[in-house]
């Protein structure tokens, strides 16, 4: 066996166990879990376990474990009528006292008031693995999150998308960012969002609206800007690091993998690419969210 092979089922063997970590995390989240008892499900040692769930996911298992508890708790309180200590008990906290002070350091509130704002959000959900066309399996980061109206301005194009027979996105999209980047308007110290508005696609192939702008509360006076009011909408939140060459790649996993096993149901919307300031486009270390809208009156998550 030659070294490329020899590493590549390294790689798999390793991807294995951690599946098979996930895959109990994920049935038993109404059972108490513990570092040790998934250690031994995967062959490695407590301080083994972490180190490579970290390396291979991104994220600390009970960090993980505990987020995964909360998104479930988080969605009972807006779904259901069970009592918040009834909630807390179910996933595993001692009281309501240590479920509340854990809910509130996650997500900035009381159990009592997420309840009655109504709004899912910040809700971490299961890590699926995605099988892409690279012989290396890649991880798939994906939250939910709600987003408050805004008022987008910026170059208005229009682009054939990933699933267009004759996709022209990828010459489109930089010639409008770069266009964008030049005009006086621009703030190089805020983020950046590409809007895609699928709301009247009819088909695959049509141009969809993208917008190349910025979140303002005070729209300049130039009748060469395009200004969009998104409402406030639900999103899956994907995360994408390396080149937004690769971006596609994610994309086709969120759509063929994650999608069809989280529960939740996307909407046709306006989705939304996020960029940090200063962000660099080639880094393979480059970080950029992409948001898809979600179909809030139909969410059955697994």
């Amino acid at each position: 066996m030659d070294v490329m092979k020899a590493a590549e089922q390294h790689i798999a063997t390793r991807f294995n166990r951690i599946e098979r970590v996930l895959a109990y995390i994920h049935a038993n989240l109404d059972q108490p879990l513990n570092v040790a008892d998934l250690a031994a499900l995967s062959c490695w040692s407590r301080w083994q376990l972490q180190r490579v769930f970290s390396e291979q996911t991104g994220v600390n298992v009970a960090h993980y474990v505990r987020e995964l508890k909360l998104g479930q708790a988080a969605q009972q309180l807006v779904m259901g009528q069970s009592r918040v200590i009834d909630i807390a008990l179910m996933y595993g906290f001692g009281s309501e006292a240590s479920f509340s002070r854990a809910f509130r350091q996650h997500f900035g509130m009381t159990p009592r008031h997420y309840r009655q704002r109504g709004v899912m959000d910040g809700i971490r959900t299961p890590m699926h693995i995605a099988s892409l066309t690279t012989s290396q399996p890649s991880w798939l980061s994906v939250h939910i999150q709600t987003r408050e109206p805004m008022h987008l301005v910026g170059q208005l194009g229009y682009i054939r998308g990933l699933f267009s027979s004759q996709p022209d996105f990828t010459h489109v999209v930089p010639e409008l960012w770069q266009h964008v980047h030049q005009s006086l308007w621009y703030a190089g110290e805020c983020e950046s969002i590409g809007a895609i508005n699928v709301t009247q696609a009819e088909t695959l192939g049509e141009p969809l609206p993208y917008l190349a702008g910025q979140v303002t509360m005070h729209p300049p006076e130039d009748n060469a800007i395009t200004h969009w009011i998104i409402p406030a909408t639900t999103y899956a939140v994907i995360t994408h690091t390396g080149p937004v060459s690769a971006l596609p790649e994610t994309l086709k996993a969120f759509i063929y993998h994650w999608l069809p096993q989280s529960g939740y149901t996307c909407t046709d919307g306006v989705e939304l690419e996020v960029y940090p300031p200063h962000y660099q486009p080639a880094d393979k270390h480059a970080v950029m969210h992409y948001w898809v809208p979600l179909d809030t009156a139909h969410i059955a998550p697994n």
